[in-house]
């Protein structure tokens, strides 16, 4: 049988492949990235068509050696890392590398080129996988350039623009090409919301009632043809005083169906931005998840499947045999009145790859609730998000009847009548929303309709006062970015592209250049000084606009209508003059001295703002550093932020989850303070440091030591809470967490659970280590196996919950754990 080695970047994509092709494949992993740029220079020679340097990752040697080795043996060679660029990319690398290798035979060797191949699937399904096989193809070198140009870019701009910040603001800052754009639209969006000035203004609502039950509001739109402006108390007093013997009629009353049509299936950013506003994830947690649901989850007796379509897509595409599924689950599960004649298309923006569609279940007869016991909890939230708004995407549209009332007001002395209107909506046919709402921002219009439940309303009809409520109001500004809308904002204006926005929030944060405060971004003063630096400097390379062209030129590379070489060379001419001038004229913050109107609390000597590796800060101006006796004095600088003090506060009253593996994060005391700590600790041991931090004093217990008579004490590590001699350092015992066993090994021994140093997790020892050794990663229970006899079981957790098993490899014996020790 003839062999082949299939290379994927994932080892959980690797397992699920493996199964679907059999043995005569065998699947391995790349790890992702093995090629890039050098950290150690900038790796592009922009004086020759840009040639790059690329090196293989350091730590990667193994795992290529690995697969060259494989390489060898195998008569094909078929790439399948992820369908788009950054796959492309990674596959290109892997063909380099294994086509320099060679292979046993001569033949085979001039034949590299056909020998290896590439594969791509959109889902990670048996019948999608096995049909991708059967049409392998070359690596597409437009793909390939296109990330090529991304790579570049941002090399370029990230190793020279980064240096200059280091110099004149403090090392350790970078600058990003699409980061520092993103973190411009959030330094502008707060310097529009403390240059908003509010203003005043007041509403009319006329609380009525006809004939007929329910009563109902009305609002005052205007005064004869003229739009109705109330800007102050004053004007609605005089308002109300005329109304108050008003005569109150219906002008007109319409009713008319209006039809809500369904939302397209999810693209990359629509999943990021509904998870975010429905189940508060992060950006980075949706595409972690997404991920996983991805590569394959372990179905019970199904095995393991891919649930979703391949997660970075900014397509609405979906492929025939999918729209042939849904529209019969939809005809069997809610009845053909909500099934439409012909399938939904949807309209593709003009950026997108055609090759990718949606993202949408595998298969839409694998409703959330089968798979549900499969599945965590937040990954059952994002499946059950994707496969709802997937089959809403193909139901009938929702029908509403919407009737519009406009009222005349007439005052008593025969001026001019006042307009009020009202509207109000009746679901009709709930349609598609059956299943599936689309999040919003904030309400609108359509939400304040459907509040209004109005009565049978005719032209000429005679309405009766009974309430008339005058409310003041003023006017708001833009709200700060939140993830959701940040992401939005950035696609409206085509920065960036589904695949790097997890990451450009990520950067940005980690950075400090921004913070979030109630779930929203803040700038932060270094956040504010580099913004400010960059954008004055390089007007050119940080603007949104330029950004979003940028885009569009690496979507033409793609198609193969520009070349690689070009777009750079356009781009450095800019770049390269940009630079110049900052180098030139870039303020050197570490060195400002900005004169003020205050006056040194100790000399009173004019005071100056300078700058810290902590931010700007008041300084006395007669400080000579030569001169000992020269005054001192400094103060903090409170400069006009968001109170990030509070801010702490905020966030931890907050539900918080962990970044990495998507757990709830909680506030815990360490050895330097409060801290957020991911509760899946051990498996995950994420932290997030807080400003504020308090050492937590040692808790005194009544138990005594069993070594030396004093009082144990509970301390917090860095591991977590232990129990210790409150004698150390003069007796260092340790409490120890028996778990009442004796030790399989030694026979004399207690078996203890314990926690590794290095990784952190927990595993079951001897007491008497280090003259026993015997370790078990599961907790042992003290009962032989009814099967094979051995001399103790253990207490795993599987996928349907906590089992008790046979440590032995050969023995099979498992059984349903009743009271399990989590």
């Amino acid at each position: 049988m003839p062999k082949g080695l299939v290379i994927v970047e994932s080892p959980a994509k690797a397992k699920t492949i493996q199964k679907y092709l059999g043995r005569g494949y065998e699947v391995e992993a790349s790890l992702g990235h093995v090629k890039d740029l050098p950290k150690s220079s900038l790796g592009v020679d922009v004086e020759n068509d840009f040639g790059t340097e690329y090196t293989v990752i350091p730590g990667k040697e193994k795992v290529l050696a690995k697969l060259k080795k494989l390489a060898k043996d195998a008569d094909a060679i078929y790439l399948a890392p992820d369908p788009d660029r950054e796959g492309e990319a990674i596959a290109a690398h892997l063909a380099e590398e294994l086509a320099a290798n060679g292979s046993k035979r001569k033949k085979k060797a001039a034949a590299d080129g056909v020998r290896i191949q590439r594969v791509t699937f959109n889902e990670i399904t048996k019948r999608a996988v096995q049909e991708a096989f059967k049409h392998p193809r070359s690596i597409d070198v437009n793909l390939v350039a296109a990330q090529q140009a991304r790579r570049v870019l941002d090399r370029l701009v990230g190793y020279q623009v980064s240096p200059l910040l280091w110099d004149k603001v403090r090392r350790g800052l970078s600058a990003g090409r699409v980061q520092t754009v993103a973190l411009r639209l959030i330094v502008e969006r707060e310097r529009e919301i403390k240059a908003f000035e509010k203003q005043e203004y007041w509403t009319i609502d006329a609380h009525l009632h006809a004939a007929k039950p329910p009563h109902f509001d009305a609002r005052l739109v205007g005064r004869g043809e003229e739009k109705a402006e109330i800007p102050n108390g004053e004007e609605a007093e005089k308002i109300r005083k005329a109304l108050e013997s008003a005569v109150w009629t219906v002008r007109t009353a319409e009713t008319r169906e209006r039809r809500r049509n369904a939302a397209p299936p999810f693209t990359t950013s629509k999943l990021q931005q509904d998870a975010s506003r429905k189940l508060r994830f992060s950006v980075k947690r949706t595409m972690m998840i997404a991920q996983r649901l991805y590569e394959g989850i372990d179905l019970g007796k199904e095995g393991t499947v891919g649930l979703i379509t391949y997660m970075r897509t900014d397509s609405v595409r979906v492929s025939v045999e999918a729209l042939h599924e849904v529209r019969q689950m939809i005809t069997s599960n809610y009845g053909p009145a909500y099934l439409p004649g012909e399938p939904n298309v949807y309209k593709e923006k003009k950026e997108t790859q055609g090759a990718h569609e949606a993202i949408r279940p595998t298969s839409a007869l694998r409703h959330p609730d089968s798979v549900k016991r499969y599945l965590y909890e937040d990954e059952y939230k994002v499946y059950k998000l994707i496969w709802q708004r997937f089959v809403a995407s193909q139901m009938m549209p929702a029908v509403f009847d919407q009737t519009t009332v406009d009222i005349d007001a007439a005052p008593a002395d025969g001026s001019t009548p006042f307009r009020f209107r009202v509207t109000g909506s009746v679901l009709k046919f709930d349609g598609f929303l059956k299943l599936y709402e689309e999040a919003k921002e904030a309400k609108d219009e359509e939400d304040e309709a459907l509040k209004h439940k109005l009565p049978s309303l005719v032209p000429g009809q005679k309405l009766v006062l009974r309430e008339l409520k005058p409310e003041q109001h003023f006017t708001e500004p833009p709200p700060r970015y939140n993830e959701a809308s940040l992401v939005k904002e950035l696609e409206e204006r085509g920065i960036g592209r589904p695949s790097t926005y997890a990451t450009i929030l990520s950067t940005i944060q980690e950075r400090q250049y921004v913070t979030k405060i109630g779930g929203k971004f803040a700038p932060t003063e270094i956040g504010l000084v580099v913004t400010d630096l960059l954008v004055e400097n390089f007007k050119d390379i940080f603007d949104p606009q330029y950004t979003a062209r940028l885009e569009e030129e690496l979507d033409d590379i793609e198609e193969g209508k520009e070349k690689w070489t070009d777009a750079l060379s356009e781009f450095y001419r800019k770049f390269e003059k940009d630079l110049l001038y900052a180098e030139k004229h870039m303020e050197n913050i570490k060195r400002m001295e900005k004169p003020t109107d205050e006056k040194c609390e100790r000399c009173g000597s004019p005071l100056v703002i300078k700058w810290g590796k902590h931010g700007s800060f008041f300084a006395c101006s007669a400080y000579d550093k030569n001169d000992p006796n020269s005054c001192t004095f400094t103060k903090e600088n409170p400069i006009d932020l968001p109170d990030l003090d509070s801010a702490d506060v905020q966030e931890t009253t907050q539900e918080e989850y962990c970044e990495n593996c998507g757990r709830p994060m909680v506030l815990k005391r360490g050895r330097f303070g409060q801290f957020m700590a991911c509760t899946g600790y051990p498996d995950c041991k994420t932290t997030r440091r807080l400003d504020q931090a308090k050492k937590v004093p040692d808790i005194p217990l009544e138990e005594k030591c069993p070594q030396c008579g004093r009082n144990l004490v509970l301390r917090h590590g860095r591991y977590g809470e232990f129990t210790s001699c409150s004698g150390y350092p003069d007796c260092k015992y340790v409490k120890q967490n028996f778990i009442g066993m004796k030790c399989p090994e030694c026979k004399t021994g207690e078996l203890v659970e314990k926690r590794a140093r290095k990784r952190g997790t927990t595993f079951f020892g001897c007491a008497n280590y280090p003259k026993c050794k015997f370790t078990s990663a599961h907790r042992p229970v003290p009962e032989k196996c009814p099967d094979c006899g051995h001399e103790y079981l253990v207490q795993r957790f599987a996928k349907d919950g906590p089992v008790i098993a046979c440590p032995n490899a050969a023995c099979k014996y498992s059984r349903a754990a009743e009271n399990a020790v989590a």
